[in-house]
């Protein structure tokens, strides 16, 4: 991967250390995934101008929606996770510039009649993105159920190639760990990368002076610059959190 980035940017080749001169040490194999994602992001990185736009959005209403749900259908739960994809489903339906891919000699676009989406899971041998197809018109319960089929196949022994190819846009989520904000690196050939962090509580004032307190939901969109430029991100953001606020998300 050094070698690549160092063609890739011209930038001077790192030294090799001998950190045993300063104490103990252990040296233990990269997994092939954590090899192989690191090869690509570490292309990705250098080779596409990435740009990051944060924003967060109120989820106190979708939260409360949420929670009957599954406290009605325990069996068939929903997590914050699914109720993204969808609003991101539905939103790269309306900004068809986002679900696209930049030809490999960077002179044309190729617009996706499909809308399906990726998702971040963390394995104990690394990183890997299940694609979730269909996501905007699918019934959510049945998405949430194939998240949570695609996440334990990944885990126990890994998924295929098919399982991991054709996606529009990908939701990578820290919201189970914390955190506030990052910057996600975007999944090439796909041209932007949807982040999420914890739900934090945020006092806001109502109509009559009095403070309230919201769930808000940090998002962080990361885009390639050569294709997306700063108000359309700022706008697709805020369409992604008009979908969350719609209300209609969580099935009746």
């Amino acid at each position: 991967m050094t070698d690549m980035l160092t063609h890739l940017s011209g930038l001077a080749p790192f030294p090799d250390y001998d950190f045993s001169e300063f104490g103990e040490t252990e040296t233990v194999a990269l997994s092939r995934i954590q090899k192989l994602t690191g090869a690509h992001l570490g292309r990705n990185w250098v080779a596409v101008p990435h740009v990051t736009h944060h924003d967060e959005v109120d989820v106190t209403q979708l939260e409360a929606d949420r929670k009957a749900w599954n406290d009605a259908r325990p069996e068939a739960k929903l997590t914050p996770v699914i109720l993204l994809v969808r609003a991101l489903a539905q939103t790269l339906a309306q900004f068809p510039t986002f679900n696209a891919s930049l030809s490999s000699d960077g002179k044309s676009l190729v617009l996706k009649k499909y809308v399906n989406i990726g998702v971040a899971v963390d394995t104990p041998k690394g990183l890997v993105v299940p694609v979730l197809r269909d996501a905007a018109t699918r019934p959510i319960a049945d998405l949430a159920a194939e998240l949570v089929q695609l996440a334990d196949k990944a885990k126990a022994k890994g998924l295929s190639m098919a399982d991991m190819a054709g996606g529009s846009m990908t939701v990578s989520s820290l919201g189970h760990i914390g955190g506030t904000a990052f910057t996600p690196l975007i999944n090439v050939p796909e041209i932007a990368i949807l982040g999420a962090t914890a739900i934090q509580l945020r006092p806001y004032p109502d109509g009559d002076g009095a403070i309230k307190w919201c769930k808000m939901l940090p998002l962080s969109l990361s885009y390639d610059h050569r294709v997306i430029n700063g108000a359309d991100a700022a706008r697709f953001v805020r369409a992604i959190g008009a979908a969350l606020l719609a209300g209609d998300l969580v099935p009746a």
